[in-house]
């Protein structure tokens, strides 16, 4: 598995981010062949999971390009079943690209992907401006 980081400037318009609502890969990339998506965000992060089975952790392509995280994978089977006077071929492609517009507050320099037991995961940390502040105390005079 390998992730690519290109263009490292994330500039996106401001309006363009929050009038997106397909921000996190929303319902048109929905379909059929898509792997389904678990999406949590954290205080510190978010936390992106696939369920994509039955795979090997080299069989993905990982991509960050500015604001886009691209996940993909090509497998190609071939079932051969041989009788006594015929010879059955069945081919199978499962592919699938996913892709996800990622906001402004992640850290797209400290992503990390993991792939175990069928679900690949992503920690997409958010940037230091974006993390909660600390309460400051006030004292009185």
């Amino acid at each position: 598995m390998s992730i690519v980081k290109r263009n490292n400037l994330v500039f996106p318009a401001l309006m363009n981010e929050i009038f997106k609502p397909d921000w996190f890969g929303g319902v048109e990339t929905l379909n059929t062949n898509m792997p389904p998506v678990n999406i949590k965000e954290n205080e510190t992060n978010f936390e992106l999971e696939l369920s994509v089975p039955g795979r090997n952790k080299e069989d993905f392509k990982i991509e960050v390009d500015k604001d886009v995280l691209t996940v993909s994978t090509d497998l190609k089977s071939e079932d051969v079943k041989k009788e006594e006077r015929y010879t059955r071929r069945e081919f199978a492609f499962k592919s699938f690209k996913r892709v996800f517009t990622l906001p402004n507050t992640i850290d797209a320099e400290n992503i990390k992907a993991n792939y175990e037991n069928g679900i690949l995961s992503f920690e997409l940390p958010k940037k230091e401006e974006a993390l909660p502040k600390p309460k400051r105390l006030i004292e009185l005079s």
